[in-house]
């Protein structure tokens, strides 16, 4: 891939892989710009086509008091500005996001820094958040005369509740990482060095998991309530005659023999 906003590895491990991600427009704290998510279209594009487990992260900006890490200040206001109607009819941030979390393999966000606007909903499209006590996350559109209309309004609910998320996206309010960890938007906190190793260490424990088992339990896990549990039913008729199942129930049967 030719990537002009994003760094993209893939690290391979005992168990498998999983790729890197790394948002990379340091000058503009990570912006999201229509060449970003032309870049995200094409990670995309890979990751459906060869399955695999996503790490999405930032980078470090240099700041007044030295280097420090951000993930994605927002959508580019200076894009944003010019974009009218069809635009918004266009979903062009909405659309990457769902496209991202609708990837078949998890996508771990390890956040650093700001999450802001199109960051905070960049983030929340992912199904795991990991974060350090510097993070600053929040949904300032309403203070920019239009809404979070990528995915905000209905992810941050579900993650926070409906009050806060109001406060959110009603009064503008910024939660810390210590706010973020008690209120759900983040899984764990870990310290700026450690964040990496943390998201790696998740990757590599999915990592030992089946994938097709990952992978459907990902899709049934969406699925609104009424679908359960007939959709858990037909998922788990697919799965009973994997070769995969056979072979590690009857690896987990030979273990217990000893």
């Amino acid at each position: 891939m030719s990537l002009s906003t994003l760094s993209f590895t893939d690290e391979n491990h005992g168990t498998g892989t999983y790729a890197v991600v790394r948002m990379n427009r340091p000058a503009v704290r990570n912006a999201i710009d229509q060449a970003m998510v032309d870049d995200l279209h094409a990670v995309c594009a890979d990751l459906e086509a060869r399955p695999r487990t996503l790490i999405l992260t930032g980078c470090q900006v240099d700041g007044r008091y030295g280097p420090k890490g951000i993930f994605a200040s927002g959508a580019d206001i200076t894009q944003l500005r010019e974009r009218r109607r069809e635009d918004a009819l266009r979903g062009i941030n909405s659309q990457i996001f769902e496209r991202i979390a609708n990837l078949p393999m998890p996508v771990i966000a390890a956040v650093d820094g700001a999450a802001l606007g199109g960051g905070a909903e960049l983030a929340l499209a992912a199904d795991f958040r990991l974060g350090t006590p510097a993070v600053r996350f929040g949904q300032p559109e309403t203070g920019l005369g239009i809404i979070a209309a990528a995915g905000g309004l209905w992810r941050l609910r579900e993650v926070t509740g409906e009050q806060l998320a109001k406060e959110i996206l009603l009064a503008g309010r910024i939660l810390t990482g210590e706010e973020c960890l008690t209120n759900g938007i983040l899984l764990s906190l870990h310290d700026p060095d450690d964040i990496m190793n943390a998201a790696v260490e998740l990757a590599e424990r999915i990592d030992t998991q089946d994938p097709l088992a990952v992978r459907v339990s990902k899709r049934v896990f969406s699925m609104p309530r009424d679908a359960h549990p007939h959709v858990d039913e037909l998922a788990q008729a697919i799965l009973f005659e994997s070769q995969e199942k056979f072979d590690r129930m009857q690896a987990f049967i030979d273990r217990k023999k000893k």
